[in-house]
């Protein structure tokens, strides 16, 4: 009896951590999930070509300096939530940025909010 018991702790330990390994691989849907490795890359490229992008219309001009974290969660799209030191050339803040991207929709697919500590208002983008 006592071995049937470990045996099925075992099992439930094995199934657990896969399950944990799976989870750092596949985003949750509706969840925050913290970003690393190729996706934290790839998620860093997506801000700094939605800052180019922003620049060469009314908005301003920013170059990320810092990120110390990333975030994405699945909604309707994908919502990328970076913490982030943002140079406009003159002054640096750190910044909240957050990009929304629908990517099948060829027109306002992209969204970008931008909010600086100090600042009153918040920059809002969709393209």
């Amino acid at each position: 009896m006592n071995g049937m018991k470990m045996l099925t702790l075992l099992g439930l330990m094995v199934v657990g951590s896969g399950a944990l390994a799976l989870a750092d691989e596949a985003p949750i849907v509706g969840g925050h999930t913290q970003l690393s490795g190729e996706r934290k890359e790839q998620a860093l490229t997506l801000l700094d070509t939605t800052l180019s992008q922003l620049a060469t219309g009314d908005g301003p001009t920013y170059k990320a300096v810092n990120v110390t974290t990333v975030t994405s969660q699945v909604v309707a799209g994908t919502l990328y939530t970076y913490q982030v030191e943002l140079d406009n050339g003159s002054d640096k803040k750190d910044c909240t940025v957050k990009i929304w991207t629908q990517p099948w929709l060829k027109e306002n697919g992209t969204n970008i909010k931008i909010k600086c500590e100090g600042d009153d208002g918040e920059l809002d983008r969709t393209w």
